[in-house]
């Protein structure tokens, strides 16, 4: 009788240990869906009044890539602006030359908006729907628009998927027939 090796044991005992997921065959289990389609039933769009973004999110190619990593909605200033789900202030205050708010979600959402003034605190509760300030100046955004980035898990996402309103994508021709 031969006696094996201690390194080839442990590499066998390896091999032999699941490296992956557990995959069910059980077609009765429902495919979890994306973390925003059962939040975003919840998110109310934060300016009375007519849906118009200004200039649209886009995403940057890489983490500190350009791109839009928001919307601006158009509006005008003094305008109220609403909770767009319910959540906590995690900052009021001016960064640069703008003043914004940031408020905390289920769900690990984090919202900005900017210019706008409030007289919330951080800690203060907010609900969907209820007025957390008003349109201001100042900031990247044009004048008479308010800028909202939404952040999941510090992540930069499309604020439209929560707000159910995602554009289709079109292809257009690009080039003249060869």
């Amino acid at each position: 009788m031969h006696a094996r090796p201690l390194p080839f044991l442990a590499l066998l005992l390896l091999c032999a240990l699941p490296i992956g997921p557990e995959i069910r065959a059980d077609a009765s289990v429902p495919a979890a869906a994306p973390p925003h389609t059962t939040i975003a039933a919840t998110w109310v769009w934060p300016i009375d009044g007519a849906r118009s973004v200004a200039n649209p999110f886009r995403a940057p190619a890489h983490e500190y890539g350009s791109g839009h990593r928001g919307i601006d909605i158009a509006t005008s200033q003094g305008r109220a602006v609403r909770a767009p789900a319910d959540g906590i202030v995690a900052f009021r205050g001016t960064v640069v030359d703008r003043p914004l708010l940031t408020i905390e979600h289920a769900g690990g959402y984090v919202s900005t908006f900017e210019p706008l003034t409030s007289d919330l605190s951080p800690g203060d509760v907010v609900s969907a729907g209820e007025t957390i300030g008003t349109v201001a100046s100042g900031g990247h955004a044009e004048s008479g628009t308010l800028h909202l980035g939404v952040r999941l898990g510090g992540d930069y996402i499309n604020p439209m998927t929560l707000f159910g309103e995602v554009p289709r994508a079109v292809l257009l021709p690009c080039c003249d027939p060869l």
